[in-house]
């Protein structure tokens, strides 16, 4: 009976076209309503009209600040984001469930072992969820390598002009880090703790380094990201690492310590057009929508 007058209680409220709602997530992600209406093949005017209606007939909330041609979303536009892009990720796993019984198959993605548990357990957890037939191989190598014999990879890519190819799923800054025990003082030849000679990241450290005229020396080389951290955490070097994965027992050195500026950093989702299948387009969709949220 509590099911029953729920449902009830629910049907009072009035309903919202999941159209509608991929139309606004288009305009958040656009930033304007003639962009979204190319995306999601609709005029301007019929875009702003399916905004008006949602606006005032049925959330009788106001979901946009408009600045010219940008629109920016409310408060409660925010918020309605949030709920959008979940009902479509819901809306999506129900029909790919139940419809779609072939999406049965491998996936091979490569990536960086540094982004594995800082990017992708809130996405692979929800795809399993959706996808529980399709196994999932994971590569943790340089991004110089990933794309052999891999059908996704995640890959840090420089942002100078040329650099463009894949998806761009996010920009980060890079900086220098280390444990708060480590004296910079101390050293004479600054200890660095590396990944290889071909990795981006020991590129970007020296030519930086080199241009200040500081000294420096390869103290530590892994191909593992953890061993890297184990050591850095320690004390017993310096690495450079993107800032959303300094951990709370690492300290980020700044130029007051004579460190250098750093480039910033896009990471890309790139396709092996050699290997397209729904299933890893299907998982590739999962990675920009993750990055998103």
């Amino acid at each position: 009976m509590q099911y029953i007058s729920e449902i009830d209680q629910l049907a009072g409220y009035p309903s919202i076209d999941t159209e509608v709602l991929r139309t606004f997530v288009a305009i958040a992600d656009q930033g304007g309503f003639t962009r979204a209406g190319e995306l999601v093949n609709r005029t301007q005017s019929a875009v702003s009209m399916q905004m008006k209606r949602l606006e005032e007939d049925v959330l009788q909330r106001k979901l946009f600040e408009r600045d010219g041609r940008q629109v920016r979303l409310t408060p409660e536009g925010q918020v309605l984001l949030g709920y959008a892009r979940r009902i479509l990720k819901l809306h999506s796993e129900v029909f790919n469930t139940l419809r779609e019984p072939h999406m049965v198959g491998l996936v091979r993605i490569g990536t960086p072992d540094d982004y594995v548990m800082r990017f992708l357990p809130g996405i692979l957890k929800p795809f399993s969820k959706a996808y529980p037939l399709i196994q999932i191989e994971m590569h943790c190598e340089a991004s110089s390598v990933l794309m052999q014999r891999r059908d996704l990879a995640l890959t840090v890519i420089s942002r100078e002009p040329g650099n463009d190819i894949g998806e761009l799923l996010r920009t980060e800054r890079m900086v220098w880090a280390a444990s708060p025990c480590f004296c910079v003082d101390e050293h004479d030849a600054l200890p660095l703790a590396i990944s290889g000679d071909d990795c981006l990241y020991t590129h970007w450290a020296r030519a930086a380094l080199d241009a200040a005229g500081r000294d420096y020396r390869l103290a530590y080389h892994s191909s593992n990201g953890a061993a890297i951290q184990a050591v850095v955490s320690a004390g017993l070097a310096a690495m450079v690492s993107m800032e959303s994965l300094i951990t709370d027992d690492l300290r980020v050195l700044g130029s007051d310590e004579g460190f250098p500026p750093l480039p910033s950093m896009n990471l890309r989702l790139l396709r092996n057009p050699q290997m397209t299948s729904p299933i890893t387009e299907c998982l590739a969709e999962y990675i920009v929508e993750g990055f998103k949220l």
